[in-house]
């Protein structure tokens, strides 16, 4: 591995980005329009990243279109062309739902590695997934994936010297993650149910102190390989396995060589320690404030992972009210 790959200010230059994406995204909160939050944000996201003095590909993009161009979608390359060469993961709105809601649990991330250490699970669409943070992290062992929930949980939760019904789980409140919500709840656990923001639900189970012990069920496939590079980053433990939900989705696995019975580790799906990761918050989380407006100045929280130093930073900036508009 070539320990200078990185500038040491390619990390501020990744949370500029997500900050440029959020400030773009945050005008559309509470305002119905998922097409113009979603056109805004990737937008921003897009010009920011190609300031940036990086050799990118996209490895995890954003593939809806707008007006009939794909800005982000996965396999472009991004960035001036010099520098080095890496894989980028991005998603300008972790929960573009919500956003559009006024609901709480949105954010703007974006991650690199170098080129060719990450994995993509394209084209799958739908991902399992079991994520822990760092001190639950050698507990996770690949027949959690297969075990009742009751068993995973009692893992988890003598590796942190709690009770099975003090700790906390987010799923995603979809139909199928049904049986696992009443496993769950059987067991004692209380439930964080969650109607989108899979990447930030991983990424709140795989963070320290956030009150999150356990992110579980099936999500999104590309959401998941988001998630796998904040874990790998954060120490954390991660368990995955692509959960088709249709025979077409199924087929088209098949037909691209995947394996839809390999349980991954994040290890498998991330095979470098030089790994950033960025996070900017645009509604309220438990792990980052809102983006707010102030007259003539917005205020950004956000959150930069390094792996190698295993650093994390919490960054506070203000900007120019005029940025994003």
């Amino acid at each position: 591995m070539n320990n200078h790959l990185f500038s040491h200010n390619i990390g501020l230059d990744l949370v500029r980005v997500t900050e440029t994406a959020a400030l773009a995204a945050s005008r559309w909160t509470g305002s119905g329009n998922q097409d113009a939050a979603h056109r805004a944000a990737t937008q921003a996201m897009l010009d920011a990243l190609n300031t940036l003095n990086i050799n990118g590909r996209i490895v995890i993009g954003e593939e809806r279109t707008i007006d009939g161009e794909i800005l982000l979608g996965t396999g472009q390359m991004i960035g001036l062309g010099t520098g080095p060469e890496v894989d980028i993961i991005v998603d300008p709105i972790d929960g573009t739902k919500l956003l559009i809601k006024g609901q709480p649990g949105v954010i703007s991330v974006v991650g690199v590695a170098p080129r060719g250490t990450f994995w993509s699970p394209a084209p799958a669409v739908y991902m399992e997934k079991i994520v822990v943070d760092r001190q639950a992290a050698e507990v996770l062992v690949l027949e959690c994936m297969d075990a009742p929930a009751a068993w995973t949980l009692a893992l988890v939760a003598r590796a942190k010297q709690k009770a099975v019904h003090d700790l906390t789980v987010i799923i995603l409140n979809r139909r199928r993650n049904h049986d696992l919500i009443q496993e769950v709840r059987a067991a004692g656990a209380s439930i964080y149910l969650r109607d989108e923001g899979d990447a930030e639900g991983a990424l709140l189970a795989a963070t320290p102190g956030t009150g999150v012990d356990l992110l579980m069920g099936i999500g999104g496939a590309s959401q998941g390989a988001i998630a796998a590079l904040a874990v790998e980053a954060l120490h954390g433990g991660m368990l995955a396995r692509l959960a088709p939900q249709s025979q077409t989705e199924r087929d088209a696995i098949q037909a691209a060589g995947l394996d839809v019975t390999r349980v991954h580790t994040c290890r498998d799906m991330v095979t470098s320690n030089e790994l950033f990761f960025a996070a900017t918050g645009i509604t309220h989380s438990l792990l980052l404030p809102a983006l707010q407006f102030h007259g003539m100045h917005a205020e950004t929280h956000s959150l930069l992972i390094r792996s190698e130093t295993g650093t994390r930073r919490f960054i506070h900036a203000e900007h120019a009210a005029r940025v994003g508009e």
